[in-house]
């Protein structure tokens, strides 16, 4: 190449430069949100867009991230691994995301997340609890900012340690987040109560998630030998569960119960005053489990915008985007990897509280809360009294207990 023409090129390409850099600019930043908006579930999925929407609202009129408005792409991904793959793949190369948000089903998560390396494009988790997407199964592009599985059943066994019950069943879906909350939950409570007992495996009820009649569950777990029950079905299935225990006269006895997932806002604004009062149950965010400025003005926007209290799904999807454009912030860019690796150890202020996702595991220290059902004045669902927050830190497994051996 003759000298000056080489010149004349660095120059045009210099000259260039800067009309791309304001037409990247120009271009919003695409979110891919990926949540059950089918069947059973499809309330969860109701409420997580909902939260979504009304973040990108807020980041919009604020000026968007890094000066870009922020579009929002959402698919259905029912539930199941195979169209939860397909979706995020569908998100990743037809509609151009920049992230992929959300997974309900622990049993998506665990299909998706080994995918996310192959499309590089970073995964945040908001309610998926399985504890393998952390843990054996985790990588440089995958990151959860709900609670895990573990943390969840370090409060329940802690709850459970404090009462009167000595021997323990568990009524869960027949999938590996039902039986992976009863082993975790046996090994703890084991371990803070000394001499607790529990009923063998194939004495405890796992009803498949297609199930609608929870009876012959109901009557076998009432047949028992056990004063403690473990309730972890969610969604449309715990629904139906609590509707037909309370025609079973199953709340009536001296039993515990716990529910690990009984203070979703889907499920206490579906059942309203058949949940019964008096039981403990868990949640990843509630919406009085904190006094911020930040909390309150999310519980004020949300009732305002949908009429509802929001859910602990529509914290996550909320929180998912703020975390986001914290680590777009962070990185100074909407790069793809920068911005998974701003994500590790990103440290963001939510309604929740502050929480911080974790370098070594991709795992988020959040606090959890729990607390029992009661009937408030002015309240059109049950609410949480007393409720109790346990700190992220006490609840939050090791690093080195997760597997979780990151490559990147």
């Amino acid at each position: 190449m003759r000298p000056r023409l080489a010149v004349a090129l660095v120059l045009a390409s210099a000259l260039l430069a800067p009309g791309a850099a304001t037409a990247q600019r120009g271009k919003p930043v695409k979110l891919g949100f990926a949540y059950i908006f089918s069947g059973t579930n499809a309330i969860y999925g109701q409420f997580a867009r909902q939260g979504a929407e009304l973040a990108i609202e807020e980041v919009n009129r604020q000026g968007g991230i890094l000066g870009r408005q922020v579009e929002a792409r959402f698919e259905d991904e029912a539930g199941k691994p195979d169209v939860g793959i397909r979706v995020v793949r569908k998100l990743v190369f037809d509609d151009g995301v920049d992230a992929v948000i959300g997974l309900d089903s622990s049993g998506t998560a665990e299909g998706v997340a080994p995918v996310m390396p192959e499309l590089e494009t970073p995964l945040i988790i908001t309610h998926a609890a399985t504890p393998h997407v952390t843990g054996a199964r985790c990588n440089a592009w995958t990151f959860r900012i709900s609670l895990s599985l573990p943390q969840n059943i370090a409060i329940a066994s802690t709850i459970a340690a404090e009462g009167k019950a000595r021997r323990w069943t568990t009524v869960g879906p027949d999938y590996a987040f039902g039986h992976e909350s009863w082993e975790y939950f046996k090994k703890d409570l084991a371990r803070k109560k000394p001499g607790v007992t529990f009923v063998a495996d194939g004495e405890a009820a796992f009803p498949p998630s297609k199930t609608t009649d929870f009876s012959p569950y109901i009557t076998k777990v009432m047949a028992s030998d056990a004063d403690g029950v473990l309730v972890s079905l969610w969604g449309g299935n715990l629904i139906d569960f609590v509707k037909q225990a309370n025609e079973l006269g199953f709340f009536k006895g001296k039993r515990e119960i716990l529910m690990t997932l009984g203070a979703a806002t889907e499920v206490l604004t579906a059942l309203g005053d058949r949940m019964p009062a008096g039981l403990w149950v868990g949640t990843r965010y509630w919406f009085q489990g904190s006094a911020s400025p930040m909390n309150k003005a999310f519980v004020e926007g949300y009732r305002k915008k949908f009429g509802v209290y929001p859910s602990y799904n529509a914290h996550g999807a909320y929180a998912a985007v703020l975390a986001y454009k914290a680590a777009a912030e962070k990185a100074k860019s909407t790069d793809k990897a920068a911005v998974a690796k701003a994500l590790e150890g990103l440290a963001v202020e939510v309604p929740l509280g502050k929480i911080v996702i974790r370098a070594e595991d991709h795992q988020a220290v959040q606090d959890g809360v729990w607390g029992r059902t009661a009937a408030g004045k002015g309240f059109d669902i049950r609410i949480l009294e007393p409720m109790r927050r346990f700190p992220g830190d006490a609840i939050t497994p090791p690093v080195a207990e997760t597997g979780c051996k990151m490559t990147r």
